[in-house]
C-alpha cells in the first residue's frame, strides 16, 4: 500500500499560489506533488502515471527534476513554517518559495510502475533562503539526487 501525506504544505498554499505544474493543487493538468514532514526529513510520494515514460518501464528524467524541485520548495516552506512556530495543517498560511537553482544527478534508472519517495534534508543557509537535499527512491533503490536552493517567493511575484 502507497504511504500517503497526510498534512503537505501545498495544501496550505492559498488559491492564488497554488498553479505550480508540479505542486499547485489548483492545476487540473499537473501532479499534485504533496511535501510533508516524516520525523526530522520531509517527504514527497508520487506514481508517474503511463504519460511520463522515457521509453517502456522507465521514468522520464524530467519528471525525476520536476519531483526534487517542488519537494524542495515544498520542504523549504515546511521548514520555515516550523520555524515560525507552525506545521501544515494548523490553519496558518505558509511561507511560499521559489527555485534559485536547481541541480540533479540521475543516479540508476528510474523503473516505472511504482511510487517515487523523494526524501530531503533541509539546511537553512540565510533568513530567506534553504538549501534542500533530496533522494528519490523507487522500491528502496536510490535512483536520483539532488539540490535545490530554494528563496521565499519575492514580492514581485504578488504584483500582478
Amino acid at each position: 500500500m502507497e504511504e500517503k501525506i497526510v498534512n503537505a504544505i501545498q495544501d496550505e498554499y492559498p488559491d492564488d499560489f497554488a498553479w505550480c505544474y508540479g505542486c499547485g493543487r489548483l492545476n487540473e493538468e499537473g501532479h499534485h506533488f504533496r511535501t510533508g514532514w516524516s520525523g526530522e526529513k520531509t517527504v514527497t510520494i508520487f506514481t508517474p502515471e503511463n504519460s511520463h515514460l522515457a521509453l517502456p518501464g522507465f521514468v522520464y528524467g524530467g519528471i525525476v527534476a520536476s519531483l526534487i524541485d517542488c519537494h524542495g520548495t515544498g520542504s523549504a516552506a515546511l521548514a520555515l513554517h516550523r520555524k515560525n512556530g507552525h506545521e501544515a495543517g494548523d490553519g496558518m498560511e505558509p511561507p511560499r518559495f521559489v527555485t534559485a537553482s536547481l541541480n540533479v544527478n540521475f543516479l540508476k534508472p528510474t523503473p516505472h510502475g511504482v511510487p517515487l519517495q523523494a526524501i530531503g534534508t533541509v539546511q537553512e543557509i540565510h533568513p530567506k533562503k534553504f538549501k534542500v537535499e533530496t533522494e528519490v527512491f523507487a522500491n528502496d533503490i536510490l535512483c536520483a539526487r539532488g539540490e535545490v536552493v530554494a528563496v521565499v517567493m519575492p514580492n514581485t511575484f504578488l504584483n500582478k
